[in-house]
């Protein structure tokens, strides 16, 4: 079949035509090299490849086959990684210039269980410097454009994955979030992402084991497939004491189900955030989606009282914590938005940080209250549609000023403060043909039952399978 055909196959398809025989893991790697070579130049999402590393690899995939050895359930698959995950021998930059040429020397456990279950890893996808702030540029590689328009932002963090995703240049990628950076880059660029429960995909090599804010998760164009990649990344691993017991497998499952009479609550807003017109108008126009599915849908949401203190305590905590000895020897070479983060962590104190930590309590108690009525709740992912690529944060929504460069992003990171599972679908696009999407979370640790919402909305929408025009062979 057609290079480029294969590169929009899902990672469903493509493991099966590769199982069955119908197409090699070699012809799958040089459809996708050659997508990247025709594409990448344009939206600078993947900003280190090996494409000899990475023909290598695919080439031992076919003989390990010919063989008749086992194959992981993602053999042949082409992956690459975000540049905030160390990849042991390939180049990992974190955006910095701090670190422009550092090379790791091990694989974050997440990358280990990709390359364990058959992925191929071809290179590394752009991110803001060290994740911060949902606009992916950087001083060492430039900016990521939206492959919809090439002059507006992708989002982020996990913007380059993002982009790579809806470009057909890879068809899993990695990616991470503290407040919204697998979420608002789906979001923007018509591609699913998963902000998985903590401790559902463990984290190792990490300095602060126990914080909950901050998750790895998959990224893909289907939600089939980002079930596929978590059945590999999930599951229990003794260096991560927040890992959950269930096996990864649990996602491997059907995610067929009815949904008749299930309650779930729609909120425009959360009750107070400022959402633009344009992004409420897509969202309005899916809402009967839902009933469609046989839910209950009431216009409501719980408390969200002190969810924004309570997030922005704990990420200055965190950018204390890393950044303070760069902040003494490189201060000079961090963006000006990580310096004021760090800074305001310095701030705090133990006692205040014990009072967000008791509201934090409290406010995750008002939540799962809810939540007993309703097992869903229905959110925008981002108050935003994409917006001005050399914009570097939203300033303003609806005439209310944003006090700092992340309050834009308080459809996201309100959940993030309470740890629920949530995902974005692709759900529409503006009159202006800029992606939305639909920000579904759920219970908590109910990290399938939002996985088969999400996948039954985009049964009904189909809405995934709008390609950017750029990535389309001629």
């Amino acid at each position: 079949m057609p290079g480029n055909e294969l590169c929009f196959r899902t990672a469903t398809e493509l493991s099966r035509l590769i199982r069955q025989g119908e197409v090699s893991a070699r012809e799958v790697m040089e459809a996708h090299l050659a997508q990247i070579e025709r594409v990448n130049p344009t939206v600078n999402a993947i900003v280190t490849l090996l494409p000899e590393r990475a023909r290598e690899w695919a080439r031992e995939a076919d003989e390990r086959q010919t063989r008749g050895e086992p194959l992981g359930p993602l053999h042949g698959l082409p992956i690459a990684h975000k540049d905030l995950v160390c990849t042991k021998g390939i180049r990992t930059t974190f955006g910095s210039p701090i670190y422009r040429d550092y090379v790791p020397k091990h694989n974050d456990l997440i990358v280990e269980r990709l390359q364990a279950a058959g992925a191929i890893t071809i290179g590394k996808t752009n991110t803001p410097e060290f994740g911060a702030g949902s606009q992916t540029y950087n001083e060492v590689f430039g900016e990521t454009l939206n492959p919809y328009d090439l002059s507006k932002t992708c989002g982020g963090s996990s913007g380059g994955a993002a982009v790579a995703l809806a470009c057909g240049m890879i068809p899993l990628a990695d990616g991470s979030d503290t407040g919204g950076s697998l979420r608002n880059p789906a979001n923007f660029c018509n591609v699913v992402g998963f902000r998985t429960s903590p401790g559902r995909v463990p984290v190792w090599p990490a300095e602060l084991a126990w914080f909950t804010i901050s998750v790895e998760g998959p990224m893909a164009r289907t939600v089939e497939d980002a079930a596929l990649m978590l059945s590999v990344i999930a599951g229990p691993d003794r260096r991560s004491p927040l890992s959950l017991s269930e096996p990864g497998e649990i996602f491997a499952r059907s995610l067929e189900r009815d949904f008749k009479g299930v309650r779930i609550a729609w909120s425009r807003d959360f009750g107070e955030l400022p959402v633009a017109p344009e992004v409420t108008a897509v969202l309005e126009s899916r809402r009967g989606v839902f009933a469609d599915l046989g839910c209950i849908v009431d216009e409501t949401q719980p408390d969200f009282r002190d969810a924004d203190e309570t997030f922005k305590a704990w990420r200055a905590w965190k950018f204390e914590h890393r950044f303070r000895d760069l902040l003494e020897t490189h201060r000079h070479l961090l963006k000006e938005t990580i310096i004021w983060n760090a800074e305001e962590g310095k701030k705090l104190t133990g006692p205040y940080l014990a009072t967000i930590e008791a509201r934090r309590t409290k406010l995750y108690h008002r939540v799962r209250e809810f939540m007993e009525t309703y097992e869903f709740m229905i959110l925008p992912v981002s108050q935003v549609a994409p917006f001005d690529v050399k914009q570097r944060y939203i300033e303003e929504i609806n005439g209310q000023k944003m006090a700092t460069y992340i309050d834009w992003m308080k459809s996201c990171y309100y959940i993030s403060a309470i740890g629920l599972p949530a995902i974005s679908v692709p759900c529409g696009f503006t009159a202006d043909g800029l992606p939305v999407g639909v920000q579904i979370v759920g219970r908590s640790q109910d990290d399938f039952g939002v996985l088969q919402l999400a996948y039954a909305f985009q049964e009904a929408t189909q809405v995934w399978k709008r390609q950017p025009p750029i990535a389309v062979a001629p």
